[in-house]
């Protein structure tokens, strides 16, 4: 009777319903836009082939180099100033939409000026060009920040999930239709166009207008300063991910890019398991830090041990089956990819620490290593690249990958002594070691 109670509590508490409504949308959103994905995914990359999926993935990394610049970092701080100044809701979104659109316009530019110096074909500068258009109709993604703002995730589930279908039953027609690449790539921007459409229909439903919108100098020159920060992180973390594809284009050739990113858009669909577990469990550790620092850390520990367990069984499964995942997914025509998936789906352990760790940094107030960390391991990743993809070909990329997730999310907390306790929860939950003994310099601190 005392559980039903407290259950009959809680639904009475309108704020925690919304707060865990919206949760739900989202996490179901995610799940099913993985799934999805990954299935038609898998049919465009059978479809185009290796040579053809390789200038395709290409074209989208290329463009991911320059592609942070449109978003100048200013998603949080927008939804924050939103919360904080409900009044202000027209010029907040105003400044942020011109913002956005200046920097698209920008990247517009930094590509073409950037396609000077590369040996990129006509062709395909007209594909990296379609793609980037898409940021274009990107800044109206500010309507997304007010819906989050209001708790009304619902509507960008919505807005996601109609270009999620639309999206993926085009793909399927073009497979029937055996059409040609060029066609893809305009459904990259297709799907910018209609996310765009549908956030602007719903704010309409919710009886608002973008037409009452209004730049403010002074709020653009605060949301800049701030975010300054944030933007040279986005940056160094798109280069970061996008980096190797880039490099192996350069280095060897475009079919070897498709065979490398067949193998890694599988791996990094399971990367995205860690952050919905971290997401999903990271407010009861942040709660627990209120109570004492004992059981905080003892949080932090078991959600850095399951990780590691779940990233082990999945990395073993996957190494041992490499061969046979893609054959069946892709076909015999994929298979040099078999060795890049067993070697790359290893990350997975230190891509799941490094998730799990950074929601710690947030929680103790040290972003700043999260752009450290990231520059180390950019740097090491590059570095190996140019060593290893000249040495050992596309499997050579995944070892560099691996080393800089090694090197970035774990090796590198020994460098500060902020973080060095944490290496040792890291270090305790790769050896699966199960209790938790907190050490001497975690003081229990309880909550009066």
């Amino acid at each position: 009777m005392n559980i039903r109670n407290k259950l009959i509590g809680l639904s009475k508490h309108d704020g925690t319903m919304r707060y865990l409504k919206n949760t739900s949308w989202l996490l179901a959103e995610k799940v099913l836009r993985m799934s999805v994905g990954l299935v038609v995914t898998v049919w465009v990359t059978r479809y185009l082939g290796p040579e053809n999926f390789g200038i395709f993935s290409y074209a989208q990394s290329f463009v991911g180099l320059f592609v942070v610049i449109a978003t100048l970092g200013l998603d949080s701080i927008v939804v924050r100033e939103l919360v904080n100044s409900k009044e202000k809701r027209d010029q907040i979104l105003g400044t942020a939409f011109y913002l956005k659109l200046i920097g698209a316009l920008l990247v517009l530019v930094s590509l073409c000026i950037a396609m000077q110096f590369t040996e990129h074909s006509n062709q395909l500068n007209i594909y990296i060009f379609i793609i980037a258009a898409g940021t274009v109709f990107q800044s109206v993604n500010v309507i997304d920040y007010y819906l989050q703002s209001e708790v009304l995730s619902k509507y960008v589930v919505y807005s996601h999930l109609i270009t999620l279908l639309l999206s993926s039953v085009i793909k399927l027609a073009l497979i029937y239709f055996e059409a040609p690449l060029v066609y893809f790539v305009f459904v990259v921007l297709f799907d910018s166009l209609v996310i765009a459409v549908n956030q602007v229909c719903f704010y309409f439903y919710l009886k608002l207008s973008p037409l009452k919108w209004g730049f403010n100098k002074a709020t653009a020159i605060s949301m800049l300063k701030e975010s300054y920060p944030l933007i040279l992180a986005g940056v160094i973390n798109s280069i970061y991910m996008k980096i190797d594809l880039v490099m192996i284009n350069s280095m060897l050739s475009a079919e070897s890019v498709g065979y490398y990113s067949s193998a890694v858009k599988l791996s990094e669909v399971w990367f995205g398991v860690g952050v919905l577990i971290c997401n999903s469990l990271f407010p009861a550790i942040v709660n627990a830090k209120q109570i004492s620092e004992q059981l905080y850390y003892s949080r932090v520990y078991k959600l850095f041990r399951s990780l590691t367990f779940v990233a082990y069984i999945l990395a073993l499964i996957v190494w041992l089956l490499s061969e046979q995942i893609i054959l069946g997914l892709y076909g015999e025509e994929f298979i040099d990819a078999s060795p890049v998936l067993s070697v790359h789906i290893l990350s997975a352990i230190f891509v799941y620490l490094g998730v799990s760790s950074g929601r710690w940094l947030i929680s103790e107030g040290l972003t700043k290593f999260n752009l450290y960390r990231n520059l180390a391991a950019l740097f090491v990743n590059i570095g190996l690249n140019i060593v290893f993809i000249n040495k050992f070909g596309i499997i050579g990329a995944a070892y560099a990958s691996l080393i800089s997730y090694i090197v970035g999310f774990y090796l590198f907390d020994l460098c500060f002594k902020n973080t060095r306790y944490i290496l040792l929860l890291k270090t305790k939950a790769l050896l699966l070691i199960f209790p938790y003994t907190p050490s001497k310099s975690v003081n229990t601190r309880v909550k009066n």
